[in-house]
This record gives structure tokens, C-alpha cells and sequence, in this order.
């Protein structure tokens, strides 16, 4: 799609493109809405330097610090995702990689799961190799979430301590090694909308199946916890800018929506929106269970009008 129309797009009148962005979303993404949990399964400790990120050592944040959680505590929480009505369960660790042992607890734990629960599963497990992807499907994963976070232009402003290029390698190796592969990033960071049309772009150009948008939520002892949040109408033209863009893709309203989109939320899901997270994220609580099962009867709902 030429910057030209998309730009075009960003000057209508809100109602004008949340009625564009929902046209395209009933056309090629259909009615589904996926709802998938997630488990902080190794927190704190990352000798990485996300300006965003709680788990950073060089932070000074207070957030809970451990090491992988035991295969049974990850089946439990896999068995807790699928209680609460979660189509997939995405295991995440903080830190750049992971050692041979750690792949190893891993792969056991989501042969486990795959075999006993039959949820799809899903992992965001830092920079990954080829090899070790394809020994994580042959595991039963299905999909690996691996975010661009930004822009390529802005990026630099948030990470040093690795590049885009990193991001966009490990996302690569994931498509060959056959896996799905869930992929977005956090607005609200200070960038543009441009640089936010140049994700969408990007994450267009990867053929990404998944993407999960965070809206920051500044935490203290991070380098952005004085960001002031961006306007709830700056989320929902983003959202609707995605849709158009990536069309048939999942896009994913995750952590953030509470606290910026409050009693809006429904409003992303006419804006493109057609999946989200449920059950907490990694180091900031969420809503209830029982206030996004109403919630996503509520989007059911708009969607069949």
C-alpha cells in the first residue's frame, strides 16, 4: 500500500476511518476473536536496555526476580489459560536468549502441554537461531512471538544494546523453521505516527500472522516512566491504520488498553482490532477474567450488527 493513500487515511475524520478499518476487517479477517494468556515464566534480570521495560537490570524498577519456573508450574498455568477460555498460551522469558538447559525444560514442558491440554502454544523466548526453532516446533510449538517494538528508524532511541535487523533475523528464522510467528510492538513511545505506519509496513513486509499492539504504560525506575500517555483517539487511529495495512492479519489489543482505552475498549474492536490478551501480562495486572468475557460478548455483538 502507497504512503500516499495511507496518509490520505490518517487526515479523515476518526468515524470516517474506523468505518474503513472495520469494512476491511469483516472482509478478510472475519469474525473470530483471539484470545490467547501469556506466563512470565523467567522475570527480571535482562542485560538488555529497552527504555520501555521493567525487567532491564540497569532499571531500577521493583518487580518480582526468578529464575525459569518448574515444567509442572508451567503446565499449571498452561491448564489455568485454557480454564479461562484462552486459544493459545504463550510462554515468555526475560533476557536476550536462552541456555541449552532452559530450550530444554521448554521443548519438554510444550510437548506436555500440546499432548494433555491441547491448547496451541505459543513462545517469546529473546533471539533464536533456525535450529533451535525448529526443534521448538518439532516440540509442538506453533507459533513464536519475537516483537519489532518500533520503526526501524526509531528503534535506536528505545534499544542499543542490540539492532532491528537482530529482531527482524530471529523473526526470519522462525518463518523457516515453519512456524506462525506473532509480531508487533508498543505505541506511545514517543514516536510518530509515520514511524507507526512504518511498523505496520514492515510487519506487512515479514508476513507476520500476529499483531500483538501495547500502548505504554510507563513504569517507574524505567527511562520513560515520566512519558506522558497518548490520547485515546491516537490508539484507536492506529489500530484502524494496522488493519488496513496488514488486512487478513490478527491484530491483538494488549497491555495498555485498560489504562488508555478505559470504557473505550469496545472502540478498538470497531477500529480493526480482532483479538487480546486475558489473564494479566508479564510485570503490569490486568482486568478480571469475568471483565473480558463481557467484553468480548459485547464485541461479539457489535460485530454480528
Amino acid at each position: 500500500m502507497k504512503k500516499e493513500l495511507i496518509n490520505s487515511f490518517l487526515k479523515l475524520p476518526l468515524s470516517e476511518l474506523i468505518s474503513i478499518a472495520d469494512k476491511v476487517r469483516r472482509e478478510f479477517a472475519g469474525t473470530n476473536l483471539d484470545l490467547c494468556s501469556i506466563l512470565n515464566a523467567k522475570s527480571g534480570l535482562c542485560g538488555q536496555d529497552c527504555k520501555f521495560c521493567a525487567q532491564a537490570l540497569r532499571h531500577k524498577t521493583k518487580i518480582p526476580v526468578y529464575p525459569l519456573k518448574t515444567k509442572k508450574e508451567i503446565f499449571d498455568a498452561a491448564r489455568r489459560a485454557k480454564d479461562i477460555g484462552a486459544e493459545r498460551f504463550d510462554i515468555v522469558t526475560s533476557g536476550d536468549s536462552l541456555s541449552k538447559e532452559e530450550l530444554k525444560v521448554i521443548c519438554e514442558v510444550i510437548t506436555e502441554i500440546t499432548k494433555e491440554l491441547g491448547i496451541k502454544m505459543c513462545a517469546s523466548l529473546g533471539a533464536m537461531g533456525e535450529e533451535a526453532l525448529k526443534e521448538l516446533k518439532q516440540s509442538g510449538l506453533t507459533q513464536y512471538h519475537h516483537n519489532i517494538e518500533t520503526s526501524a528508524g526509531y528503534f535506536p532511541k528505545i534499544v542499543t544494546t542490540h539492532t532491528f535487523q537482530d529482531r527482524v533475523n530471529t523473526i526470519k528464522a522462525a518463518k523457516n523453521a515453519g512456524l506462525r510467528v506473532c509480531s508487533g510492538g508498543i505505541i506511545g513511545l514517543g514516536e510518530t505516527m509515520e514511524d507507526r505506519v512504518e511498523m505496520a509496513l514492515c510487519l506487512q513486509e515479514l508476513n507476520v500472522d500476529s499483531v500483538p499492539l501495547n500502548i505504554l504504560v510507563p513504569v517507574k525506575g524505567t527511562p520513560l516512566e515520566g512519558k506522558p500517555p497518548i490520547t485515546c483517539e491516537e490508539v484507536i487511529r492506529t489500530i484502524a491504520i494496522f488493519r488496513i495495512i496488514l488486512k487478513d492479519k490478527v491484530i491483538k489489543i494488549a497491555a495498555g488498553r485498560e489504562s488508555l482505552l478505559k470504557d473505550f475498549q469496545a472502540l478498538g474492536f470497531m477500529a480493526g482490532a480482532n483479538g487480546m490478551l486475558i489473564g494479566g501480562y508479564l510485570t503490569i495486572k490486568g482486568r478480571s477474567v469475568e471483565e473480558d468475557w463481557r467484553l468480548a460478548e459485547e464485541i461479539k455483538k457489535i460485530w454480528q450488527i
